[in-house]
Formats: C-alpha cells, sequence, structure tokens
C-alpha cells in the first residue's frame, strides 16, 4: 500500500482558487498495488480506497477479536489467562495509540496538502465537550485506582500499578487528539492514518468491554469490607493467624482515605465506559473521511448555532421531569444505602416511568408528523457523522429493547398480578414503545436539510453598541425589557411548526439526561425487582443487565446530542 500525490486539480479547485492559496489545490491520489491497471487515475484512487478501508477493518476486527478472546478466556479461566494479563495486552495497545496519535500531531498532519478539508458535521461542540467531561472522569477514576493501590502496595503487582497510569497517559493524547482533529479530512497516508485510527478504535472497544464484564476490583471492596466488619463485630476467625495477619496487611490502614478511593472508583466507573464509547463513534467518522473530499459549497455551509430562543414551554416540563426525576433517585439511592430498596420506593420509581415515557412517546410521534407536513427537503450528502448516528441510536436501543422483552417474558411468564410486577411489564412495554418512536423522530430530524434564515442583525449590533457604552441603571433596566421583547418577538415570529419541533426537542433532551444520570449511577430497577432473577437464574440475568444495561445508557446520552442536532436545525 502506498500513497501518491499528484498535481493534477480536483474537479471543483478552480472555484476554490480565490479562496485558497495557490498551492492548496493538490489533490492526494491514493494507489494500490492491485489496482494499478485502472484505466484513469480516478477509478484507480476509489478502488485504492476501498482496498484501504478493508484491510483497516480487518486489521481492527482481528485486534477485537484477541481482545475478546483474552477477556472471554479471563472470565471463564481465571488460571490460564488472568486480569493482569488482559491489562499487560491493552497496554501494549494503548501505548501504539499514543505514538501513533504523536506522530499524527507532529508529522502527518504538519505535511503539505494534509488537511484541505475539515468535515463541519463531525465532532459538534456538545460531543467534544462529553469527551472531555467523561475523558476527566476517567483520568479521575484512575488517580483513585493508583492512590487505592498505593496504598495497598505489599498486596498489589506492578501491573496493577502501571496500568492505570498508561490509561491517564493514553486518555489524555486521545482528549487533545479529538478535540482539535476530529474533523480533518487527511490527504496525505491514508492507508497508514486509517490503520492508526482502526487500532484506536478497537482499543477503545476492548476497553469498553473490559469495564462491563470486570467487577473483580468491586469485589475486593465488597470483600474488604465485610472483613473489616467481621473484624468490629469479633467474627474473623481466631484459628488462622496466617490469615489474619494477610488480611491485615491487604487492608488499607488509614479507612477514611480508603473509602474515598473507593467510594469516588465506584461514583466514576459509568463514566469510563461511556468515554470509550464516545472515542470510538468520533474516530470513526475520522476513519470515514480519510482522503474524503468536500464540495465548495458544503464546506462553506454554515453550522447552525444552539440559541435557547423560541423555546417556553419545553424547558419548564422538562425541567420539571429532571426535579421530579431526582427527588425519586435520591430517595432510590439512600433505601439502597441501607438495606434492598423497599416495594414502595419501587411502586415509586416504576410509576415515575410510567408517567414519563407515555408523554415522550406522544411528544416524538407529534414531531415525526410535523417532520412529514415540513417542506424541507432531504439531505442527501454524503455524510459520515449523520449514518453513524442513526446507526448509534438503533443499535445501542436494542440494549433496552432486549431487556424489557426478556422481562416481559418472564413477569408474563411468572403469572404474578401483584401491583410491582404490573408496574414492571407496563415499564417494559413503554421502555420499548419510547426507545422506537424517539428513534424515528431523531433519525427522521437528522435527515432533513437545515434552512438559513437571516437573524436579527440589527438586534446585534444594538447589543454591541451596549457592550462599547457605560450602562446606568436606568439604561441597564430598558435593555432588559429591549431583551425580552426581542425574545417575545422571536417566539411570536417562530412558524408553528419550528416552535412545536423545538420545544419537543428540548423537552426530549433534559427528559433524556435524567434518563441517563438515574441508571448511570445506580438505578437499576429490573435487577433490583427479583422477579427477573428467579425466572432466567441469577447469572443469566446478571449477563443480560451487564449488557444491556451499558447500552441503554450509552443510548440516552448519544440521543441528547442527536436532539440537540434536532434543535438547533428546527
Amino acid at each position: 500500500m502506498s500513497d501518491k500525490k499528484d498535481s493534477k486539480p480536483c474537479h471543483h479547485c478552480q472555484s476554490r482558487s480565490a479562496s485558497l492559496p495557490a498551492d492548496t489545490t493538490t489533490v492526494h491520489y491514493e494507489k494500490f498495488w492491485l489496482y494499478r491497471h485502472c484505466s484513469s487515475v480516478e477509478q484507480s484512487h476509489r478502488q485504492a480506497q476501498k482496498a484501504g478501508q478493508l484491510f483497516s477493518g480487518l486489521l481492527a476486527m482481528n485486534v477485537v477479536f484477541l481482545g475478546s478472546a483474552f477477556i472471554s478466556s479471563m472470565i471463564f479461566n481465571r488460571v490460564a489467562i488472568t486480569l493482569a494479563d488482559v491489562w499487560i495486552l491493552l497496554s501494549v495497545l494503548k501505548v501504539l495509540c499514543v505514538f501513533w496519535v504523536i506522530y499524527y500531531l507532529m508529522g502527518t498532519s504538519r505535511k503539505p496538502h494534509a488537511i484541505l478539508y475539515r468535515d463541519s458535521h463531525a465532532g459538534p461542540i456538545w460531543v467534544r465537550g462529553s469527551v472531555l467531561l467523561f475523558g476527566s472522569c476517567s483520568i479521575l477514576l484512575n488517580v483513585f485506582e493508583i492512590g487505592y493501590s498505593t496504598i495497598l502496595v505489599r498486596c498489589k503487582s506492578n501491573v496493577e500499578i502501571m496500568f492505570p497510569v498508561i490509561a491517564i497517559l493514553f486518555i489524555g493524547t486521545q482528549i487533545y487528539f479529538l478535540w482539535h482533529h476530529s474533523k480533518d479530512c487527511i490527504q496525505v497516508q491514508h492507508n497508514f492514518t486509517r490503520c492508526g485510527l482502526m487500532v484506536a478504535i478497537a482499543t477503545n472497544l476492548l476497553e469498553w468491554l473490559l469495564s462491563v464484564t470486570n467487577d473483580s476490583l468491586h469485589m475486593e471492596m465488597e470483600s474488604q469490607l465485610r472483613e473489616v466488619e467481621q473484624r468490629f463485630i469479633g467474627k474473623a476467625p481466631s484459628s488462622h493467624p496466617h490469615w489474619c495477619n494477610e488480611t491485615a496487611m491487604c487492608v488499607c490502614p488509614n479507612t477514611t482515605i480508603c473509602r474515598v478511593f473507593q467510594e469516588g472508583y465506584i461514583l466514576l466507573y459509568p463514566f469510563n465506559t461511556e468515554y470509550s464509547l464516545v472515542c470510538s463513534s468520533m474516530l470513526y467518522v475520522m476513519w470515514k473521511n480519510v482522503g474524503r473530499t468536500i464540495s465548495h459549497h458544503h464546506s462553506l455551509e454554515k453550522r447552525p448555532k444552539f440559541k435557547l430562543k423560541g423555546v417556553l414551554f419545553g424547558p419548564v416540563l422538562g425541567t420539571s421531569a429532571v426535579i421530579i426525576g431526582a427527588c425519586v433517585f435520591m430517595m432510590y439511592q439512600i433505601q439502597a444505602a441501607t438495606l434492598d430498596p423497599s416495594r414502595q420506593v419501587l411502586v415509586i420509581y416504576f410509576t415515575y416511568y410510567i408517567v414519563l415515557l407515555p408523554l415522550m412517546s406522544v411528544c416524538a410521534v407529534v414531531g415525526t408528523l410535523i417532520h412529514a407536513l415540513e417542506k424541507k427537503e432531504l439531505d442527501t450528502v454524503q455524510n459520515p457523522t449523520r449514518s453513524l448516528d442513526a446507526v448509534l441510536l438503533m443499535g445501542a436501543a436494542l440494549g433496552q429493547i432486549g431487556m424489557s422483552y426478556f422481562s416481559i417474558v418472564a413477569l408474563i411468564a411468572s403469572n404474578r398480578r401483584d401491583l410491582l410486577n404490573r408496574l414492571a411489564l407496563a415499564y417494559s412495554v413503554l421502555i420499548i414503545i419510547q426507545n422506537i418512536t424517539q428513534n424515528v423522530f431523531v433519525i427522521d430530524g437528522l435527515h432533513r436539510r437545515h434552512v438559513e434564515k437571516e437573524e436579527d442583525s440589527k438586534e446585534v449590533q444594538n447589543c454591541e453598541a451596549c457592550r462599547q457604552r457605560r450602562m446606568s441603571v436606568l439604561e441597564l433596566g430598558q435593555e432588559i425589557r429591549k431583551v425580552s421583547l426581542s425574545y417575545i418577538h422571536t417566539y411570536s415570529h417562530l412558524t408553528w411548526k419550528r416552535r412545536v419541533l423545538r420545544e419537543i426537542s428540548f423537552f426530549l433532551v433534559l427528559s433524556n439526561i435524567i434518563l441517563w444520570i438515574m441508571p448511570t449511577f445506580g438505578s437499576h430497577p429490573l435487577f433490583e425487582n427479583g422477579m427477573e432473577r428467579s425466572f432466567y437464574g441469577y447469572s443469566t440475568w446478571f449477563v443480560i443487565v451487564n449488557f444491556g444495561l451499558p447500552l441503554s445508557v450509552f443510548y440516552r446520552m448519544h440521543s441528547i446530542g442527536g436532539l440537540l442536532e434536532v434543535y438547533v436545525t428546527a
């Protein structure tokens, strides 16, 4: 595989010559040895591009299968393959990714004509912001893990201490890379860049897989807490002094610091799984954009900005849903911290969902009908970000939908008709309906062409003038009144279709935020209810929840980004 630089100008370069320097009107055509006898350079370029994607995809597939084999072997045969072996494999992959990112930053991206185009749809600010937030929490998570391992250094191996250090380096490098280069359409070293991106995607997917399957640290922490409790109540076995000495060496001498590290680790653990999935999706878009050329019109297209004008009822209803959900969540957590959640708390929890989910479903259906009534044309321009968004929404929804169907079968087959089981059955059915209706609304909204509208430039100029002069209290009051009147004017002059779409989108954004928070930080009513556990068995139901729950959490978080896109383009 090799890349060749051709001085032939691209088909739209002449129209760009007025806005670009003369030396950037160069296209780097890809070459591949299998297609060296193609009739034209363009045809050879297209075939080489497909071949490069195929081979880099096969590389990622092999890395994922290798890592999955390691992780599966660790789960089913902890003697032959240990957690330390999995950590070593992931550490090697992370180091390779760090070296590749450094080479990309210092070498590839600085080559002449390397970045002629930038995809305006890739890496919107809320996606990069989520990478920054989740990445920062993941770094803090690894800091807590290092502190916890350092206190118990006599019971920890060198791998257990070095793995979080390498993870911090990997996360920090990746955050910087995605923040500054997620929009790049790289035009040089195509195949090497594709392979680097695919190895990074595979590493993040394996990190996610390990996060949702490995609960060894949680088990270790719970075991130590039980040992401390037994020691306090005098139940530690006195007939094994050697066992007692080893236990004392492996228990934190300072219980306050240890408690901080343990609680901090458990609190931040969900952010690490979300971080891995978000990074994988952004890296995939970059991989699709390697060698991509963007038309002059598309490259100059102005992205709509997020503005809070034109919404009133959506924020009010959404904020109410968030506040009520936060109260229900705190009640649930308080009960779960002392003993198993009581029947009353589970009834309140399910009732909250049963009220909110139909409202969200109705809003999504109304929004879809408005899309059908609109005169906006569908945007058929090739857009890797939008295509990936649709696939991720459909794929991630399968986690929640799958758990709901397993729950429905268990609840119906058990033939128990008490209030809690009826609420759980209604909850599962409504979850399926809400996921499907919301997916249809979001995906349809993402494919609607944005119509640019002239905003009130006069109002902006007035605001700039306000900043340039000192305002008295009276003038400040007048300006506040002008802004309020301007808001009312904007709200009243939006077409009813745009207004309803913005209201619906904003309400669904806030609703998905609270539905993301509740399961992310420990509210799992499907696991606590007990009916499904007794029907399928603890191990089977634990596997179902352990794979379905991370996908459902990711679905809520990804839906927020899609709904924000629908909001700003409404």
